[in-house]
C-alpha cells in the first residue's frame, strides 16, 4: 500500500527572504509539491520569498484566493466564498497526499499566526501526518525594523484585530499593557481615532511590510489612511521599565 505524503505547514517569516529558518529551507527543498496562497493575477509575497529556492522538479501549486477584499454582491457572502474555497483547496493538497507526496505549504510569517494555512490544517490534520514549522510572525519583524521593545518585566501583550468594532477595540485597547494592532488597511481611520481618544497616539508606532524591501516606517499623524495596506501593523509598546 502506498505511503501517504505528509502536510507541512511551513512559516517562511514576514518577508526579508534571509529570515526563513534552517528547518524551513531544507523542508522546503525536500518537498516534491509546494503550495502556496495567491491573489488573482499576482504572485504573492510567501512565494517571493521561497522562489529562489526552488528547482525544476517541484510541482507548483498555486491556490488562488477567489476573493480578497471585493465587496461582494448578494446574496454572496465572503465567509461562504473562503470556506468554499479553503474546502476545494483542501481536496486538492489531499490528492497529492494520497498519492504519497508530501506538500508544502508555505505560509508567509507564521502558519498559526492568521496564516492561511491554518484553514487545511483544520480540514487535514486528522486524516494525514502534518508537520507545522514556526516562522517569524509580522508583529516580530515589525518590532524589531522600529526598534520597539513590546513588553518589559511582567507586562501583557495583547494582539488585536483592526476589523473589531471601535468601542471593542477601545474597551480592550484601554485594558492592555502594550499591543499589537493587525489587519488595518480599511479600519486604519478606526485605529488611529480609538488610540487618539486613548492618548495613545503618541506611543503608537506604525509601519507597513515590515522588512520588505519596500518597508515604509511613517508617523502614525502622517499616514493616509486611502493607501494603509493589508501588510502594516501599529505597535504600542510597553511602558519602558528602567532595570
Amino acid at each position: 500500500m502506498l505511503a501517504r505524503g505528509r502536510l507541512i505547514g511551513l512559516g517562511v517569516g514576514p518577508g526579508d527572504p534571509e529570515l526563513i529558518t534552517l528547518k524551513a529551507l531544507r523542508l522546503l527543498r525536500e518537498s516534491p509539491v509546494v503550495a502556496y496562497f495567491v491573489a488573482k493575477g499576482k504572485k504573492g509575497n510567501a512565494f517571493g520569498i521561497i522562489e529562489d529556492h526552488l528547482v525544476p522538479q517541484q510541482t507548483l501549486m498555486p491556490l488562488v484566493y477567489p476573493v480578497t477584499t471585493e465587496v461582494l454582491p448578494a446574496p454572496l457572502s465572503y465567509e461562504q466564498v473562503i470556506s468554499d474555497f479553503y474546502d476545494t483547496a483542501s481536496v486538492d493538497v489531499a490528492a497529492h497526499l494520497d498519492a504519497g507526496r508530501d506538500v508544502a505549504v508555505i505560509c508567509e510569517g507564521d502558519p498559526f499566526f492568521y496564516g492561511s494555512y491554518m484553514y487545511l490544517h483544520d480540514r487535514l490534520a486528522e486524516r494525514y501526518e502534518a508537520q507545522v514549522i514556526p516562522g517569524v510572525c509580522s508583529m516580530l519583524g515589525g518590532a524589531s525594523v522600529l526598534g520597539a521593545p513590546l513588553v518589559y518585566r511582567n507586562q501583557s501583550l495583547s494582539v488585536l484585530s483592526g476589523v473589531l468594532p471601535h468601542d471593542e477595540l477601545k474597551r480592550r485597547l484601554a485594558d492592555a499593557d502594550a499591543a499589537v494592532i493587525m489587519k488595518l488597511g480599511r479600519n486604519f481611520t478606526k485605529v488611529r481615532q480609538v488610540l487618539e481618544e486613548l492618548g495613545l497616539a503618541s506611543r503608537a508606532l506604525y509601519v507597513e511590510r515590515a522588512t520588505m524591501a519596500n518597508q515604509k516606517i511613517v508617523a502614525l499623524n502622517e499616514v493616509d489612511p486611502t493607501s494603509s495596506p493589508y501588510f502594516s501593523l501599529i505597535i504600542v509598546p510597553g511602558e519602558r521599565w528602567q532595570g
